[in-house]
């Protein structure tokens, strides 16, 4: 009973905090939907039977796409309790061979993350429909184009809602401080001024004032339903009747074209929805259920039933429906509320666009950015700069450039519905191929929803020469970028996979290599899991010395959500023991976020002579289940420091079985008095490094039955203080010059464009500038 307490509590508490997120876009959409719906040549029809009509479109609209297609089927298909439409693909990707993602290995399915509960059934033979078109090339691609799509709606939904959500929560010029509000160009600068400080404070987070987002929605629902309320019962009681689907027969029969014109009005009382499932992994779909349903459902209902009783008695009034509508007493306190959940409301989509963004870019589809975390932020926020910077401008441009704010509502109720269309097209094949239901189930999904919503887009489109155009531009023009970074990527990969160095190489070359071997330990980044990559040949070609320690590094998303911390480092062997070189993969999941501080130095030598010491034992049950897959093992740490080394601030040293051969060795450093010089004068210049250096390893474990495991771990830990120096591939990318003209300006002209004015790969990796070291290679793709 205390467990089943416990357990609704929780519920309610996330039911409470999702107000401030989830519902914030949804929330505020009564402030402009009838005055778009009533747009054009829908204003001479001004009977009651129309408003009827109109008021029974949205209530349908909503509980058929908001409530009945989202709480009941969509918000199922999370991943690993996150939601929106990389979740979905991510699903699809590890449930079926539609992936065009890189470095995918047999070892990521032995992730404890990787399938959820509801898996199970997920060892049932293949259909011969999936099969077909798993081998579908040109089905993977479209796949993956409409997830680019449906990204850059989200980046467009960032960019239109803010303006929307400022220019419209003011009421009509003429009726609010007429002093102020002299001209139209006053409005927009004050719209602009907000905006900036909105995007300017984006970078201080939202810890300080989360906690204010829940109860700002709350009491804003509540009042637009109690304004709801009042109207019903002043103006027109019998609306009731207009929750009969009839009215919406003889809506269309009344207005016939201009009223399937007027959709594109209507559908913006479900624009919110999306985010509604793409903050799921925020809290939990019955949370988000129980609130929708219990709140936020019923006061819709009611305001847009209040809005309906009182403009079927003032039809002069539907410039300002909102606004007119609120009873004179109670005027300013709905206003000063509607600015605040408007606030609240680009708060939330500005934040789902950094996670969006940050999906994209850790699967591969978007260019390298910075990606900012800091502890005392609320779980899960992120801050990218350039995104944010980006949004502001287009924000600015399309707030000073559009005069009249229905046509940024009609451009953003195409982006909205364009994004629910993109849902509703990937669920499908999340019920036939994730869930195992037959074919039907999914044909029928498609119908019903599908349908319903083709029928919307295909009436917001028309809203193109009115506004609707800077969807299409926008929409064009981010899925053009990410799918080109995606390609390019993707040749690069290719090129690299096919100018690898085969082991046999190095395994003729002896444990010498027939390099020069100096102290410390070279990072080597590559995007290969496999095989030794082109760049370090390239750079023993041009300087035939190295370090003592190599270890190639791949970093790769998994397309799953989260990477337990202890399954995240996959270290193997690159050749014979004597040779000490060694790979390291590191995981992550989408939507992990590297937080600022942590000391990958140390976990990375920890996690290796984890690996060595597991080696060593070769007892599989003294592996906790770690994974093979070839000679990788997933090595589990137990705490962030591991088991087999210890830290300390003195120099480091290795206590054997024995009193005899270096049982008390002490790490010196082979460099000349020069260079040790010249370290202490870096190191003062730049307090982080010394303090990344200040901290020494040494093993814990006092027994080793192999002298071969002492002197490795010995070697391992001599060269971590040593040196420590990351070399990472600084590439020019050039298309082949047989390539067809297309490619070429594909590849020389935009993707080098973007690579170019990206961040570079070591701000992204977070990898010490003072120890980089940069190896130009030439890629002809």
């Amino acid at each position: 009973m205390a467990d089943r307490r416990d357990r609704c509590t929780h519920v309610l508490l996330l039911a409470y905090q999702s107000f401030g997120l989830a519902f914030g876009d949804l929330s505020i959409s009564p402030l402009y939907v009838y005055k778009c719906a009533f747009y054009g040549g829908l204003r001479h029809y001004e009977t009651e039977d129309t408003m009827f009509g109109a008021f029974s479109l949205i209530f349908w609209t909503i509980t058929l796409l908001s409530l009945i297609k989202y709480m009941v089927f969509v918000l199922r298909a999370d991943d690993n309790g996150e939601g929106g439409i990389f979740a979905l693909y991510a699903l699809l990707c590890r449930h079926t061979r539609f992936s065009l993602l890189l470095n995918q290995q047999a070892a990521d399915e032995e992730i404890s993350t990787y399938y959820g509960p509801g898996d199970a059934n997920r060892s049932l033979p293949s259909s011969d429909f999936k099969r077909l078109i798993e081998h579908n090339k040109r089905f993977k691609t479209a796949l993956l184009l409409l997830v680019l799509v449906g990204t850059s709606m989200v980046i467009t939904i960032g960019v239109l809602t803010p303006a929307v959500s400022v220019l419209f929560r003011y009421p009509d010029y003429r009726h609010f401080l007429l002093f102020v509000y002299a001209c139209s160009g006053t409005v927009v600068m004050i719209a602009c001024a907000l905006l900036v400080g909105l995007f300017v404070l984006q970078h201080r987070g939202t810890n300080k004032v989360a906690f204010l987002f829940a109860p700002i929605m709350i009491l804003w629902l509540f009042s637009i339903a109690t304004v709801g309320l009042y109207n019903i019962f002043k103006w027109n009681p019998s609306v009731y009747k207009a929750l009969s689907p009839y009215y919406i027969y003889k809506f269309f029969r009344d207005t016939g074209t201009e009223g399937w014109l007027s959709l594109g009005g209507i559908l913006l009382c479900i624009t919110g929805t999306e985010a509604i499932f793409a903050e799921l992994g925020q809290f939990s779909a019955k949370s988000v259920r129980f609130a929708f349903c219990c709140v936020v459902y019923p006061c819709l209902v009611l305001q847009y039933m209040g809005q309906a009783a009182f403009l079927s008695k003032n039809f002069s009034a539907l410039p300002t429906s909102f606004y007119s509508s609120i009873p004179d007493p109670f005027f300013w306190p709905v206003l000063m509320m509607a600015m605040l959940a408007a606030m609240v409301a680009s708060q939330a989509v500005i934040f789902a666009t950094f996670s969006i963004v940050r999906q994209c870019y850790a699967l591969g589809c978007f260019p390298r950015v910075k990606i900012v975390h800091k502890p005392r932020w609320v779980l899960g926020q992120i801050y990218i700069p350039e995104i944010n910077w980006l949004l502001m401008i287009l924000t600015l441009t399309v707030t000073i450039g559009f005069r009249d704010t229905r046509h940024i509502a009609f451009a953003f109720g195409l982006a909205c519905m364009s994004l629910a269309f993109v849902t509703t097209l990937l669920m499908p094949l999340i019920l036939n191929f994730v869930w195992n239901r037959h074919l039907v189930f999914a044909i029928l999904f498609i119908i019903l929803f599908g349908t319903i919503e083709l029928v919307f887009v295909a009436s917001s489109w028309t809203k193109i020469p009115h506004g609707g155009w800077i969807t299409i531009l926008l929409s064009l023009l981010f899925t053009f970028t990410t799918y080109v970074w995606h390609y390019g990527n993707r040749r690069k990969y290719l090129y690299d996979q096919h100018n690898k160095v085969p082991m046999n190489t190095i395994l003729t070359r002896g444990p010498s290599l027939g390099i020069v071997k100096v102290p410390g330990i070279g990072l080597i980044y590559t995007e290969l899991a496999s095989g030794v990559p082109a760049t370090f040949t390239h750079f023993l070609t041009n300087l035939p010395a190295f370090y003592q320690v190599v270890v190639f590094i791949c970093s790769k998303t998994v397309s799953i959500p989260y990477i337990p911390q202890k399954e995240r480092y996959l270290i193997g062997r690159v050749g014979p023991k004597t040779y000490r070189m060694y790979r390291c993969i590191i995981r992550t999941g989408y939507k992990d976020v590297n937080k600022d501080g942590d000391d990958f130095e140390d976990e990375l030598v920890d996690s290796i002579a984890e690996f060595i010491q597991l080696e060593a034992e070769g007892s599989e049950s003294n592996r906790d289940r770690s994974v093979h897959d070839g000679r990788l093992a997933v090595v589990k740490t137990s705490n962030k420091f591991g088991t087999r080394l210890s830290r300390s601030r003195s120099e480091v040293s290795i206590a054997g079985s024995s009193s005899s051969s270096r049982s008390q060795t002490t790490v010196t450093n082979s460099k000349s008095p020069v260079l040790k010089r010249l370290k202490a004068v870096y190191e003062q210049e730049h307090p982080k490094l010394s303090m990344r250096r200040r901290f020494q390893f040494r093993p814990m474990d006092t027994t080793f039955r192999q002298p071969q495991v002492k002197e490795e771990l010995f070697d391992l830990v001599e060269a971590k203080d040593a040196e420590v120096a990351y070399i990472v591939g600084h590439g020019h990318v050039k298309a082949k010059r047989n390539s067809t003209y297309t490619k070429q300006l594909v590849i020389d002209v935009v993707y080098s464009f973007l690579r170019k004015n990206c961040r570079s790969p070591a701000v992204t990796l977070n990898i010490p500038h003072i120890c980089l070291i940069k190896v130009g290679m030439n890629y002809y793709l």
